[in-house]
């Protein structure tokens, strides 16, 4: 016969060993459908054909330095278009070793400068200006006192006017490398080769810092309505005819694609009369003009002005800044007139004044 104290001790250990063994989950193979202890099987999912209970192992992800890369690339990929372009290869050493300050020179330097740090500052700077224009408005404006509300009618500023620039350079390559480095300040959406090539350096709905200091009519901003064309040219030569060829190319795509105006080709020299000179008195402001681009007179059959023109209304009405009325005429020269850029207007360039200013009436 057992105590009392024996049987509360076997009833203790009893209770303890019961709770023990149903606190485990039984054991399996998970690789097997059934339980190998009793060989029977579980139901399995009809729609993934596991079963419920069933663990499964998977293969840990591993992530390596380029996918994570590539990931950010990728992000990156949606709110900016990346052109990549073809690798160059460093080890040139015939252009490395080419003349201080050639073509060749130039373009080795501005490859290296593209490839290391140009290239990833365009692209920084688009994302930020992307996500500046995404945000609402400031909330701290004072004059605004009330929620935002959003308009669904809107779309990009496009450019509407086109800046013509002669380099002064010796080389597109010098160019490309001047508005590749940021201490020059300077820029131009498009520059155009003495062979014909045509480099695009920005896209055309940024703003470049081609015009500077300069005024159109009542415009004064003129980076911000314009896009600027570098004509690779050192101001004392003739252009290229692959070179004016592929200019008006490229003048007719932007004038199709933006809707240009004929009237709002211009040069540098239009808007900054007295700073700027550029596109020098080769620049074919004539051939231009038959081709669409800006306006020319008929030197054929020239109107005479009547006895009260007045030439510097003239030039207001054309769109000259006319506070430096010498400087405006030496500009209007070295458009229309080119042989003469004195700042005295003959009889003769009063005409030429007079039929151009009809196209503006």
């Amino acid at each position: 016969m057992f105590s009392s104290k024996a049987l509360f001790r076997m009833a203790l250990l009893m209770v303890v060993l019961y709770s023990c063994g149903t606190s485990q989950p039984a054991r399996r193979n998970v690789l097997s459908p059934g339980n190998p202890a009793t060989g029977a099987t579980q139901p399995a999912d009809n729609r993934s054909g596991k079963h419920p209970n069933q663990t499964v192992f998977k293969k840990p992800e591993q992530v390596t330095r380029r996918q994570q890369k590539e990931e950010e690339r990728q992000k990156i990929n949606t709110t900016v278009e990346r052109r990549d372009e073809p690798a160059t290869d460093t080890r040139d050493t015939a252009a490395a070793n080419s003349a201080y300050k050639s073509p060749s020179y130039y373009k080795y330097i501005t490859d290296s400068i593209q490839r290391t740090s140009a290239k990833a500052s365009y692209y920084k700077s688009t994302e930020s200006l992307f996500k500046q224009m995404a945000v609402v408005p400031n909330p701290q404006n004072p004059a605004v006192n009330s929620q935002w509300y959003t308009t669904v009618n809107f779309d990009a500023r496009k450019p509407n006017f086109i800046i013509l620039h002669h380099t002064g350079q010796t080389s597109a390559e010098q160019t490309l490398f001047t508005f590749s480095i940021t201490r020059t300040g300077v820029s131009s959406h498009f520059v155009v080769g003495r062979d014909g090539v045509v480099y695009q350096m920005l896209n055309e709905y940024m703003r470049a810092w081609h015009a500077g200091k300069s005024r159109w009519g009542a415009i004064t901003d003129m980076n911000s309505c314009s896009l600027g064309i570098e004509i690779d040219n050192d101001g004392d030569e003739p252009f290229a005819e692959p070179q004016v060829q592929a200019l008006i190319k490229l003048l007719s795509y932007l004038k199709n694609k933006f809707g240009i105006p004929q009237a709002n080709f211009i040069g540098h020299a239009d808007i900054a009369p007295g700073r700027k000179d550029d596109p020098c008195k080769y620049f074919p402001w004539k051939r231009l003009a038959e081709a669409g681009f800006g306006y020319w007179y008929d030197s054929t059959n020239l109107q005479q002005p009547p006895a009260d023109f007045n030439a510097l209304l003239a030039l207001r009405v054309i769109g000259y800044d006319v506070s430096n009325q010498a400087a405006a005429i030496k500009s209007f020269k070295l458009h229309f007139v080119q042989t003469d850029t004195t700042p005295v207007l003959s009889d003769y360039d009063k005409k030429i004044l007079y039929n151009v200013y009809l196209n503006y009436m």
